[in-house]
């Protein structure tokens, strides 16, 4: 698996997109690593979620992002159902899952039914360890070019999730504290 060489390919042509995806992902790759090695993972899982970090967001290629580059139809909401299916096409199923389940905190199938967003009716939550670290460091860092290199505050994810419910924030706050302890969740 050579996350960079999948990146390069579906990103051919849009130099500003991958510029914008590689960096960001990189950087949740580096958060997400740093809270794995202090959960005690390590060996292959560690691997995984190296990778996956890489390729959380390669489905932005579908999508129709101006300031990303990305002239694809798909709404931006759609980028991590785009990404499971071109990862699946790859033949990396389980890469393909983060994708699928990193948007927020997660979706569940509810959200998707009541809100009527155009996204598959089933669960998107993240479910396993490594989804959920993935996830989780994903919320600390923004696409946005003037501050793709600048980590988040607590209360800046905070605040970004609030406006999705409370209890979005309360997934973080959770996280929080399994995997940052006495950080202030």
């Amino acid at each position: 698996m050579n996350p960079l060489f999948l990146l390069k390919k579906y990103f051919a042509g849009n130099e500003k997109g991958f510029d914008l995806v590689y960096e960001h992902s990189r950087l949740v790759a580096g958060k997400a690593l740093t809270v794995a090695i202090s959960q005690g993972v390590d060996g292959t899982l560690l691997k995984f979620i190296e990778e996956a970090s890489l390729l959380h967001d390669i489905g932005v290629v579908g999508t129709n992002s101006p300031r990303l580059g990305c002239r694809g139809s798909a709404s931006y909401l759609r980028h991590g159902i785009l990404g499971r299916e071109i990862l699946e096409r790859e033949g990396y199923p389980e890469h393909a899952m983060v994708c699928e389940r990193h948007i927020g905190v997660g979706l569940t199938v509810e959200e998707v039914i009541l809100q009527d967003l155009p996204l598959p009716r089933r669960e998107m939550a993240p479910v396993t360890v490594a989804e959920r670290i993935i996830c989780f460091a994903d919320l600390f860092y923004t696409k946005k070019p003037d501050r793709i290199d600048r980590e988040l505050t607590l209360d800046e994810v905070r605040r970004g999730l609030s406006r999705f419910g409370e209890r979005k924030v309360r997934i973080f706050d959770a996280w929080l504290r399994e995997f940052l302890p006495g950080s202030g969740g």
